[in-house]
């Protein structure tokens, strides 16, 4: 375990965030991710890098939002602050307690919370758009998310790191293979305009002229494997149905069928969380496309209900309502950004400006 872990580390500052000597990098958690966040310490150190630590303790946010008062709802912690508008680098390392600990808490006092970070997530969506701010999102294995993903604890950790491709003697040379491979995807992608997803349940189309496709190659989130884009937002046509379940906010919700016309969502249904979903439509700009996207990474076979892996899943498309990348092109935005998944391994197609590339979770040309 001490050796996956030094690869991981190894993985996230050489590799993720590819720190250099001087440079300024926060990296933050919980305290159950001490190990792994003791590693990254140590690896940063020795690249030569400034290094900043916070870990939140358990129910930590919990404490705050049932006991604060306003003053205290609406202070950014300063070295946070900081480290988002000035550091160079930022490694998240997911590591939850409980993914339920804030459902009792009170919705209207959770919102200020929210409201209170709104100016510092727009630089950071600003700064990691423009590579200012390097940053990774990554997981350390938890009780927590074993549950949620059904799986034992040792059964997660297993998978995480598959999915990361620590298993692996060189991940970074394994995650230079990725880039090399979905490179090939953009190149061609970015080269059409006009994309069409069709299987028997649903047909949806859209344009990216304007736009561009990212090689997600897990520099800004690990794992990663996947190509995304943001469509233009008045181009979206048809419908689509994604048969995988969608988690937002605690709330899981199934079925989700979107009926689409010139980019607006005008109709919508699900077969459980139709009350959610209704609520979900009256925030500003969740009735238009942020995101279009590609999974690729075949170590993710199946839901675990953490949408860092989810999305990522090989023969399986998602596309998200509400904010837009900077880093595409995109324009919409909103207060949300949500993925939503659906398998293409069964009769799945996609076209680019009408020739088909991609057919049951396979790319054609590659």
């Amino acid at each position: 375990m001490n050796l996956i872990l030094k690869k991981y580390a190894n993985l996230l500052v050489n590799y993720c965030v590819s720190l250099k000597p001087g440079e300024k990098l926060l990296v933050s958690s919980t305290t159950l991710a001490e190990p792994l966040v003791r590693e990254v310490y140590r690896t940063a150190i020795s690249a030569g890098a400034i290094v900043e630590v916070i870990l939140d303790m358990r129910e930590q946010e919990r404490i705050l939002i049932e006991d604060g008062n306003e003053m205290q709802l609406q202070y950014i912690p300063k070295l946070y602050k900081t480290a988002i508008e000035e550091f160079d680098a930022y490694i998240y390392i997911r590591a939850p307690f409980n993914l339920r600990g804030l459902q009792s808490v009170d919705v209207e006092k959770q919102k200020k919370r929210k409201q209170a970070f709104s100016s510092v997530l727009q630089t950071y969506f600003k700064r990691t758009a423009t590579l200012d701010l390097k940053r990774t999102l990554c997981q350390y294995p938890t009780i927590a998310n074993a549950q949620e993903a059904g799986m034992s604890l040792e059964e997660y950790t297993n998978f995480v790191y598959s999915a990361c491709n620590l298993l692996d003697d060189d991940p970074i040379s394994k995650w230079l293979e990725v880039r090399e491979y979905q490179q090939k995807i953009v190149d061609l992608l970015n080269g059409r305009q006009n994309i069409r997803y069709r299987n028997p349940n649903f047909d949806i189309s859209f344009s990216t002229k304007g736009r561009t496709w990212i090689n997600s190659d897990g520099q800004t989130n690990m794992p990663s494997g996947e190509v995304y884009t943001s469509p233009v937002e008045d181009s979206v046509n048809g419908n689509i149905h994604f048969s995988l379940p969608a988690i937002h906010g605690g709330v899981e919700v199934e079925d989700v069928t979107l009926w689409v016309k010139d980019g607006e969502i005008h109709k919508w249904e699900a077969k459980k969380g139709q009350k959610y979903l209704d609520q979900v439509f009256r925030i500003p700009g969740a009735k238009r496309f942020g995101e279009a996207a590609i999974g690729t990474n075949k170590n993710i076979q199946q839901m675990t209900n953490n949408i860092l892996f989810d999305e990522k899943i090989g023969g399986t498309i998602h596309m998200a309502i509400g904010q837009s990348y900077l880093q595409t092109g995109g324009k919409n935005q909103s207060s949300i950004h949500w993925d939503m998944i659906t398998d293409m391994t069964k009769g799945g197609e996609i076209y680019a400006d009408d020739e088909l590339i991609y057919n049951n979770g396979e790319f054609l040309f590659l």
